[in-house]
């Protein structure tokens, strides 16, 4: 995303001053930009933000969204996946702390902040076997 926003924001500079620079005809004086070209390089720059609230803030804020719906839904009994890529059962939950508990030992339990889970598998939602 950072190099999207660079690289936008190197193009509409790149726009903006080449469109700044008067020309002139053979014969004829360079004159001030008018309020048309003002007009039309704010017309550019409100299309260029919009373009970027949609491609990369929307898209974001929406993925924060459905993060904390996820985890506000975690309940005990639930088997979790950690940011660092170990599977457990969460044991307790606390404001924002969890204990999760990992693998068949259960002396293996240890807490760690809820936005470390980045998925969630609901034990009771699984699909009985069709015959």
């Amino acid at each position: 995303m950072k190099k999207l926003f660079s690289f936008g924001f190197a193009l509409l500079g790149a726009v903006m001053l080449a469109g700044c620079a008067p020309t002139a005809a053979a014969g004829e004086e360079a004159t001030a930009m008018g309020p048309k070209t003002i007009i039309m390089y704010a017309v550019v720059m409100l299309v260029f933000f919009g373009a970027m609230y949609f491609i990369a803030i929307r898209p974001q804020k929406k993925q924060e969204k459905e993060q904390k719906e996820m985890l506000a839904g975690m309940k005990e009994g639930d088997l979790v996946l950690t940011s660092s890529g170990f599977y457990g059962k969460i044991i307790d939950i606390t404001d924002d702390t969890v204990i999760v508990e990992f693998g068949n030992n259960k002396n293996c339990r240890i807490p760690m902040q809820k936005s470390s889970v980045i998925q969630i598998e609901h034990p009771e939602e699984e699909k009985p076997e069709s015959k």
